[in-house]
């Protein structure tokens, strides 16, 4: 098993969640989930020049999302899913703290609530003030 430094100062990390930080490049890691694409065919889907989309791209290779090979003259990118894993594994990290705590908080309002509310009937009845019926 590979342990990941979960610091936030870790360089691949950064990496990740700065490459899919950017919802161009996130869209991108979508489209090659399915299927290799080229890089004309990832840039269609976007207002961009190949020239942008290529920067998009090598933002992703850089973080180790993506392999791009070369084909003659076209370049098809395949998603590499695997450093994923330690961004995911960072944010698990969180779900569990922040469950735990959000758990005690639950367990804290219950019983603070339970024992905060009048017995039915009892309470009620003395509080009320008893009308007098007048006959008119």
């Amino acid at each position: 098993m590979v342990e990941h430094d979960l610091s936030s100062g870790s360089p691949d990390l950064d990496a990740v969640f700065g490459a899919i930080a950017d919802p161009t490049r996130r869209s991108m890691l979508m489209s090659l989930a399915s299927r290799p694409l080229s890089v004309g065919e990832l840039a269609a889907p976007f207002d961009i020049t190949l020239a942008a989309a290529s920067k998009h791209i090598k933002v992703l290779e850089r973080a180790g999302l993506i392999q791009r090979e070369v084909q003659g003259r076209t370049h098809r990118c395949r998603i590499q899913a695997a450093p994923l894993h330690a961004g995911l594994e960072w944010m698990r990290h969180y779900e569990r703290f922040w469950s735990q705590r959000l758990d005690a908080l639950e367990a804290l309002l219950v019983a603070e609530s339970t024992s905060a509310k009048p017995t039915r009937g009892k309470a009620r009845s003395a509080s009320r003030p008893t009308k007098k019926r007048t006959s008119r």
